[in-house]
């Protein structure tokens, strides 16, 4: 065992605590056994209580934490996968999704640490118009995702931002004992330029005059316009102590994920957005809201949900 700290997971890396081993399967990626395979899936205690490919799964299963600890059946149950499928050569072709997002990530160097940057490729095909009525429909859903966000903050007792357009809509499908906590005017003392982009943040939580957390909605095709909103943020204050969000139905997840690592939201000053912002799904924000007694819980439940671009 030595201790070093060249970087090896991250720059700076935490795992310093380092031991010499020698691979004894060596598996290229078309022969590495996927754990969505009956064998490993149903066998595996992370996952042998979920259905396959459950929303969520590797969340649940506390996969998203580097260096997870295994118990020692799964430990031999993927020594034992891992040694016949060396024998065996079993291919498992990558989708063309796959494909593109190992060929698309990319690391630069930075003055003082390496960072993931990834390009996007184009949409095969532009998003057709969307209607009136489509549009209607999905304000009126990002509405209830606001208001459901709002309520969940109230409850946990932060006073609560909405930007003016929205609030009188969120606030009627909010109970009376919640609309209390909006907030008709913040109270921050930051520059003109950065109280206007804050204003403009479709939900934020408050304590005393600080803000706690901050969710960006991206309910339509583009998911621009909430990324660019952090990133301004934290262009104007690097030093901003505050969580950040961007929610999303489930389907827009991976495109969430994939423009958070721009090299234009990679390369800010105060290190890259990936870092300091997350995903959550619309989903997770309704099994937040359906926990009981919220009143008496921290807003830390967050961090259960919540997905980062470089765990992904």
């Amino acid at each position: 065992m030595s201790v070093e700290t060249a970087p090896i997971f991250s720059d700076p890396d935490p795992f310093v605590l380092r031991f010499k081993v020698a691979p004894r399967i060596v598996l290229n990626i078309e022969h590495s056994v996927p754990i969505f395979e009956a064998a490993l899936w149903s066998q595996l205690s992370l996952t042998n209580n979920m259905q396959v490919r459950a929303f969520g799964w590797a969340q649940q299963a506390n996969l998203r934490t580097p260096l997870k600890q295994l118990s020692v059946e799964d430990s031999a149950l993927l020594s034992k996968t891992l040694g016949e499928q060396e024998k065996q050569r079993k291919v498992y072709p990558l989708s063309a999704t796959d494909e593109r997002r190992l060929n698309g990530k990319r690391s630069i160097r930075t003055i003082d640490r390496e960072v993931l940057v990834e390009v996007p490729d184009e949409e095969i095909a532009a998003a057709p118009s969307e209607s009136p009525d489509v549009e209607q429909d999905e304000a009126r859903q990002s509405h209830k995702v606001q208001a459901a966000i709002a309520r969940i903050g109230a409850e946990m007792g932060f006073r609560v931002w909405i930007p003016k357009g929205d609030r009188q809509k969120v606030q009627d499908l909010l109970p009376e004992g919640v609309r209390a906590a909006l907030l008709d005017v913040l109270p921050l003392n930051y520059d003109d330029t950065t109280l206007r982009t804050v204003e403009q943040i479709d939900i934020i939580w408050l304590k005393n005059r600080s803000m706690a957390r901050a969710f960006e909605l991206e309910h339509t095709t583009a998911i621009y316009s909430g990324l660019l909103r952090m990133a301004d943020l934290l262009a104007l204050q690097p030093n901003m102590n505050i969580r950040l969000h961007i929610v999303a139905p489930e389907e827009k997840r991976e495109k969430v994920l994939r423009e958070i690592k721009r090299p234009v939201f990679s390369l800010l000053e105060s290190g890259p957005l990936y870092e300091n912002c997350s995903y959550l799904s619309y989903g997770s924000i309704e099994e937040i809201g359906s926990i009981k007694h919220l009143s008496h819980m921290s807003d830390s439940i967050v961090a259960e949900y919540e997905e980062f671009a470089q765990d992904a």
